[in-house]
């Protein structure tokens, strides 16, 4: 009797494995490639998961802008594999995968392909929690017939459930619209680590009490108390939690399998994995990890950050922010990042810091630092402050509403609506756009999502455009041969060459013209310690007897040829002698070509004021792509006028004259890479 009570009383808790999806992105930025997932997916498939997720969040940008790697092929080789685990993936609702919300066609459109892919549980969540952004995926969800996994992100103002936004009423209210509106299951969403153990037995138990459907959690480990919230939220009935592989666990990715499965081992809440198939699994991807290295955090000791307490840094977005102060030459300012973003995060209503939102919110504050408080704003930030991403959990603070919205192309008074009721249908146009290179849906979905990088990897994906060395994966031969310099650097044994210091030229330069094949070179010659170098002018003339050969000291090596500027290459060895338009006519010496003259600088307008003081130069505050020059030459344009726009960070960045002046001169066009400092406008000054 008492052994069929035992029997009765096991409710094993279930195990959404994250390793492929968030368990890098947090960790590695995102930049496991489906390569590196093949060699283990079928036995991850073998070990009894609820669900995998795979895909969604930021694997869906990071493919085509880092890795040329088409997305839709990542979730179609994994469903070869995984043929009893579903495949699950983070839909950001209104955002889909991006970082603004998107029109209710392209919703339904990626919604349909991805299930078609083979997608089976879509976790739905957006980032302010206003429950009208789930209104579209949900719709489209059920078309499909695949599970809805309805989301609240879970954020606080304090460092434990309470304050005037964030309570536990707050929680169970929305859970029950969410549940309401059709969700199959329902996930607290914690993705800065920030639930404490005693926090998530309270909701977990509340909303046990309060739904009919499952009970999911999701958090990070980042402030270190992920193992012990996800303990206490079984303990609470929680029926699903989420988890990693040890090599991708802790740190700011999910608490790791092995010692939570170890730990409810012959408890009624024992998940019955087979821990020994985990530990090989794992040991095998500690083999690939090496090559993914240097996008760890490694700016602090410790694997977990305390300060995430105060700050509300997520896991994803940690290591972004790492990385982007790193190419902004900025990494040591992120302690100052981390005091600012609270600040930042009040003054636009507590939003939480989730993906688009904690773009939105952490770029911001990155942008107040480097450059001052709410001086360079991006689009992205407009469209929050306006309604774009709908509702915040809090009011915006109305003086940097006012300062964002003045001058805002849809107006300065904020929408209160449903954020997607102001958005025109976006499918056509991203058709009639990719009508020359698309080859199916999932291609005219990339560009609708991400036009510019999206566009250049379709050009990558289709041989139009040449494949970038840094988009190429890394090997394990390159970690060993970096593993075996950097070994004889601690030894001492690599020896920087001493630069050798380019004289100045002096009195007894000469200069020859030297013809190789049908091109030829301007070079200058003088002698060590600038002696005249004697040297006869020698000419090809008409055949004449033969002299006696009279033997010669060896000549010296010739110093190396210089191209003269504009004169054609040095042919290749071995290849045929081409042409030279305008090349001198042998046999007779030829002067040096002079330059073809520049061409004609397109004239001011008439009515431009005459440049008369300094010349001001506009330059990338942070590494980026150009969107958009919104200027020409000659063009008279005001201090405060936008001039060009950098996309930085994932955002929207509008860069504007610091003067009343004229265009002098544009060097960069839309699409360029920058880097941080690169000039990227020159603006003179009018007296």
């Amino acid at each position: 009797m008492a052994e069929k009570k035992k029997k009765e009383e096991k409710n094993p808790v279930k195990i959404c494995d994250t390793t492929f999806r968030d368990g890098h992105q947090s960790s590695l930025a995102t930049r496991m490639r489906t390569e590196d997932m093949e060699p283990l997916a079928e036995r991850m498939d073998q070990v009894g998961w609820w669900s995998m997720e795979t895909w969604g969040g930021a694997t869906f940008d990071v493919p085509t802008r880092f890795l040329n790697e088409d997305p839709w092929d990542r979730i179609k080789t994994l469903r070869k594999y995984l043929k009893k685990t579903r495949q699950q993936m983070l839909l950001r609702g209104q955002n889909v995968v991006g970082y603004r919300n998107y029109a209710d066609d392209v919703v339904r459109e990626f919604v349909l392909y991805a299930a078609e892919c083979g997608i089976e549980v879509f976790r739905v969540f957006d980032a302010v929690n206003d429950t009208r952004n789930f209104e579209a995926p949900f719709r489209a969800i059920k078309e499909t017939g695949k599970l809805i996994e309805g989301s609240l992100c879970y954020s606080l103002t304090q460092r434990r459930m309470g304050g005037e936004v964030f309570t536990l009423e707050y929680y169970v209210k929305k859970a029950k619209i969410i549940e309401e509106m059709g969700a199959d299951t329902f996930c607290i969403k914690d993705m800065a680590g920030m639930i404490s153990p005693y926090d998530a037995y309270d909701l977990v138990k509340a909303l046990k009490q309060e739904l009919k459907i499952p009970v999911h959690l999701h958090t990070h480990y980042t402030s270190g108390q992920g193992s012990m919230a996800c303990l206490k939220a079984v303990e609470a009935g929680v029926d699903i939690i989420d988890t990693a592989l040890a090599p991708f666990a802790l740190r700011s990715s999910q608490p790791a399998i092995e010692p939570i499965l170890v730990t409810l081992e012959g408890t009624p809440r024992d998940t019955g994995l087979d821990l020994k198939l985990i530990f090989e699994i794992g040991e095998d991807l500690e083999k690939i990890a090496p090559v993914y290295r240097d996008f760890l955090d490694t700016t602090k000791q410790a694997v977990i950050d305390v300060g995430v307490l105060v700050h509300q840094v997520p896991g994803g977005m940690t290591t972004n922010l790492v990385n982007n102060l790193r190419e902004a030459n900025a990494l040591h300012r992120i302690g100052e990042v981390h005091k600012e973003l609270p600040q930042t995060r009040k003054e636009l209503g507590y939003a939480p810091l989730v993906t688009p939102t904690s773009q939105i919110v952490g770029i911001q504050a990155v942008m107040n630092v480097l450059i001052g408080r709410w001086k360079m704003i991006s689009k992205e930030v407009k469209d929050y402050c306006f309604g774009l991403y709908g509702a915040p959990p809090a009011p915006i603070d109305p003086e940097v509403q006012k300062l964002c919205l003045k001058g805002y192309e849809r107006g300065e008074t904020p929408h209160t609506g449903r954020a997607a009721d102001l958005l025109s249908p976006e499918m056509e146009k991203a058709r009639a756009a990719t009508k020359d290179i698309a080859k199916n849906i999932g291609d005219v979905l990339i560009y609708a999502l991400y036009p510019q990088t999206g566009m250049r990897f379709l050009k990558w994906k289709y041989g139009l455009e040449p494949i970038p060395k840094e988009v190429m994966p890394r090997t394990i031969d390159d970690v060993k041969k970096e593993d075996e310099l950097i070994k004889k650097a601690k030894a001492g044994k690599l020896i920087e060459k001493p630069k050798k210091e380019v004289p100045e030229k002096g009195a007894g330069i000469r200069k020859f013209n030297v013809f190789v094949d049908d091109n030829y070179y301007a070079v200058e010659v003088e002698a060590e310690g600038g002696a005249m170098v004697a040297a006869p002018v020698v000419r090809e003339v008409a055949p004449a007897p033969a002299p006696e050969p009279v033997a010669a000291p060896a000549p010296a090596a010739p110093p190396p040829l210089r191209p003269v500027p504009g004169a054609p290459p040095r042919p290749v060895p071995g290849a045929p002698p081409r042409p030279v338009p305008g090349a001198p006519p042998r046999p007779a010496p030829a002067a040096v070509p002079k330059p073809a003259p520049a061409a004609a600088a397109k004239p001011a307008p008439a009515a431009a004021a005459t440049p008369a003081g300094p010349t001001e130069e506009v330059s990338a505050p942070m590494p980026g792509m150009i969107i958009e020059v919104k200027c020409n030459v000659g063009d008279k344009v005001n201090e405060g006028d936008v001039v060009v726009i950098l996309e930085a960070m994932k955002m929207q960045n509008p860069l504007c004259s610091p003067v009343n002046g004229q265009v002098a001169a544009i060097h960069v066009k839309s699409g360029d890479s920058v880097a941080v400092g690169q000039v990227l406008i020159e603006i003179a000054g009018i007296g």
